[in-house]
This record gives structure tokens, sequence and C-alpha cells, in this order.
């Protein structure tokens, strides 16, 4: 069993406006709703595969009883941990104009509600995988990751992080199974712009030199980089396609990487899955399903 967590999940307004104007009025040409957040994103990646996974997030609100809604009309299993007081966020993504988004705060997470989540992990036994994904709300340390591996040392648990800053690297000691920053995280991570795949791969050791297993690096139409523990370093670029939707590919990534390890045992496969299930997400106007990400990785073989 795959479990994700997600702090902070949305209500995402994805909208195109033709001829954006700044102080003017816009109107929309073309609107989606849909449930949003790294964990979330994943969580409904590895349901388009068939791969059994439970949904864990924060909810507040009315805003989250409609992320909730729409889950569980996806198929989504989820495990909701409702808070008392405040709203979930709705993100605005203007998807006309590659990149600009207006993303909310959040409610905040008390204590009680951290030791609620603590629970539900305390089931993870060897062999489920965990995956930590996106930003936090600004009530919760940045130590909650490492945190949370910290609890669960010992006990076999694949945990795979996709965060920046300190968050990540909080969390390196605790030798993550994998990490997946995109080329201008890792590039932030040591001051350096990183442009091509060849410029990723020392960077991307240096984190296994801190303790990732693995370090998948996604870099939008350029395709992927990943580096193992074992030395292997794999790159491909991501077929010809039209950019349809940027917004959760790497997230989609991740699933398919998580999804074909699974599958196999095999980090070649798991990159390649990686790498078509992002693709095919870029290349959708949401989320890829299962037969958009074979039909990419039909073209990587």
């Amino acid at each position: 069993m795959v479990y994700t967590v997600t702090f902070n999940p949305s209500l995402d307004y994805i909208v195109t406006v033709d001829n954006f104007k700044l102080g003017m009025t816009n109107r929309t040409t073309s609107e989606l709703m849909l449930p949003g957040g790294k964990g979330l994103n994943v969580s409904m990646v590895l349901t388009n595969l068939g791969i059994e996974n439970t949904a864990v997030y924060y909810s507040a609100g009315s805003i989250g009883t409609e992320i909730t809604r729409r889950l569980k009309e996806m198929g989504v299993n989820s495990e909701e941990i409702r808070l008392a007081s405040g709203c979930s966020r709705i993100n605005v993504k203007l998807s006309s104009i590659e990149g600009t988004e207006i993303n909310g705060l959040g409610p905040d997470i008390s204590k009680e509600d951290i030791d609620t989540l603590y629970e539900k992990l305390d089931r993870l036994a060897a062999g489920d995988g965990l995956v930590l994904a996106g930003n936090i709300p600004p009530s919760i340390p940045d130590s909650i990751y490492s945190d949370i591996m910290k609890r669960l040392q010992g006990r076999g648990v694949r945990i795979v992080v996709d965060a920046t800053k300190d968050l990540l690297l909080n969390v390196l000691k605790y030798k993550p199974f994998l990490i997946k920053p995109n080329n201008y995280e890792l590039g932030e991570l040591f001051g350096v712009e990183l442009l091509t795949r060849e410029s990723a791969v020392p960077y991307a050791e240096k984190l296994i030199e801190q303790g990732a297993e693995n370090v998948l690096v996604s870099m939008a139409g350029d395709g992927a980089v990943m580096v193992s523990s074992s030395g292997n370093v794999m790159m491909k670029e991501a077929p010809a396609g039209e950019l349809v939707n940027g917004v959760g590919a790497g997230d989609s990534m991740v699933a398919g990487f998580l999804a074909g390890y699974m599958e196999s045992g095999d980090l070649s496969h798991a990159f390649k899955m990686g790498l078509s299930a992002g693709t095919a997400s870029a290349y959708s106007e949401y989320l890829a399903t299962k037969e958009e990400i074979e039909a990419i990785y039909n073209k990587l073989q």
C-alpha cells in the first residue's frame, strides 16, 4: 500500500484567459475546478494506474468538504483529517500563462492535529510506501517531514519526499528512498543554474552523498535525470508534444516512478514510467490516464 500525505490541499481553479491584461477586467474562456495539492495529485495518478493507495490529508471548512466530495467522486481512497477551524485553500492557476499561479495560505494545524496524523502513520509496515509532498502551512515547523521519517525509522517503509529547501534537506539524514526536485529547485539548493540534463548530475550526486537513495530530477520539456546510490545515472528527453497543462506533471512523475518500481523492482523501468507519467500529464488537460501514460512509455521504448 502507498500512502500520500498532503498538509495543505486545495481546490484548484484552473482558468484560461485570452490576452490577459493587468489592471483590466479579464474574462475566462475555459474553467476547470479540481482537487489539488502534491500528495493528492500523486494519489490520483496512482489510482489511474491501478495502484492501491490512500490519500491522507487535512481538510477545513466548505472548501475542504468539496475537496473530499470530489476525491470520492474520482474513486480515490482517502482519509480526511478534519480541522476544527479555518478553511482549506483555493488556488488560482492561469493555464494560458504558463507558471502563473496564486496559491492560498491554508488553515492552521495544531499539535493535536499532527498527533492524529501520527496515529494514522503508525500503522505503516515493511513494504509500504509513503509520499511526503508539497509545502506546509506556516503553523507547522519545517522539520515535520524529518520528524515523520524519524518516527518511522527501521520499519522498512519506502519514503518519497518531493519538497524544497529545508523541508527537503532536513530529511536526507534519514535516507529517503526517493527525492524529486526539479532542476530549478536543485539549482537553488546549491546556488547554481541547471539548464541541461548533464549539468544536473553532479548536484544530484551531492544529495546522494548526503543520504538520499535515489534522486529523480524533473526538467520539464527536457525530460529527466535520475541518479541512484549504486552510481547508476539515467538521462532521457521527453517525447515531443504540445504542452497543455503543466500543473501536476512533477507529481505525476512521482506516481509513475512508484508504480513502475512496485510493478518490477527495477529502477530503469520506474524511471521511464515516471518520465512517461509526467510527460503524459503535461500533454493532457489534467492528470494523465493509464492509457495516456502507456502511450508515452511505448514512445520511449
